[in-house]
């Protein structure tokens, strides 16, 4: 494997851009990442069906550090709510063992891109559609914010994202203002991306094939630039979250994602 300028340069800018998405939108940039470091993977000679679980486990890894940039960047703007945080985490890492540690070491490298391709595609549909929720329904109990948590940490752990694909969806259809949902689900993807990451660390311990400075199923050289790059972009998009259009910016990106999610179907068919 070569790291050459392009490589790096490559991996700087996907990191920049990923960055002020998860501050900008709430998701965690994985997204953007799983695709694009997939397609980076399999251009170095690894593996197709090790190329997608890697790309799914750096990207994941990438969101602790882009995680904790975004989330100091809302809470000095008082818009995080501490109390769903608290609520949901438990569940959160409960739901990441299970994926990341069970499930995603069993399943295919184009099974996940197959999720992947779906989650994505469900993901932008719900970006365009926009739907508004009734005015009378609340947060759950805290049963149903654990019950919620655990979802929302499985389907990270099997698409690599920050889960805000979910959280968000979800705090929006509790009447949680859209701001304050977007700044919440910046925060969850801290417990997300940590328990995650460290149950690939954990299942891609001694697997084969895995390509130089690998720790378990995250690539390391791919997790340091991204890492340093999406963490200096991250308090700009938090910053723009609230001055731009969210809801317009959404649907542009909607657009994007069909497009991500086109790919990782392709993959996973090629690879099957």
């Amino acid at each position: 494997m070569h790291f050459e300028p392009s490589l790096i340069l490559a991996l700087g800018l996907l990191g920049l851009i990923s960055g002020f998405l998860a501050g900008l939108l709430g998701i965690g940039g994985g997204m953007i990442m799983v695709p694009f470091v997939t397609a980076i993977l399999s251009s170095q000679g690894v593996d197709p069906q090790l190329s997608i679980k890697m790309a799914i486990a750096t990207s994941m890894a990438t969101i602790v550090f882009t995680s904790v940039s975004s989330l100091r960047a809302h809470h000095k703007r008082g818009a995080i709510r501490w109390d769903l945080v608290k609520s949901l985490a438990p569940g959160i890492v409960l739901g990441a063992g299970i994926a990341s540690i069970g499930v995603f070491a069993v399943l295919k490298g184009s099974t996940l891109a197959l999720v992947f391709a779906l989650f994505v595609g469900f993901s932008a549909t719900q970006m365009f559609l926009d739907k508004k929720p009734a005015p009378s329904r609340s947060v759950p109990g805290p049963m149903g914010l654990l019950g919620t948590g655990s979802v929302i940490g499985f389907l990270s752990g099997l698409v690599g994202a920050g889960g805000g694909f979910v959280s968000v969806p979800f705090m929006t259809w509790c009447n949680v203002p859209i701001h304050a949902a977007v700044a919440t689900s910046a925060a969850l993807g801290f417990p997300i991306a940590l328990a995650n990451a460290l149950g690939f660390v954990v299942s891609g311990s001694g697997v084969a094939q895995l390509p130089p400075y690998s720790l378990g199923y995250i690539w390391f050289p791919a997790l340091v630039v991204i890492a340093s790059c999406s963490i200096l972009t991250a308090p700009l998009g938090a910053a723009a979250a609230h001055k731009l259009p969210v809801k317009r910016l959404k649907r542009v990106f909607a657009s994007v994602l069909y497009l991500l999610a086109t790919y990782m179907l392709y993959r996973a068919v090629v690879s099957w």
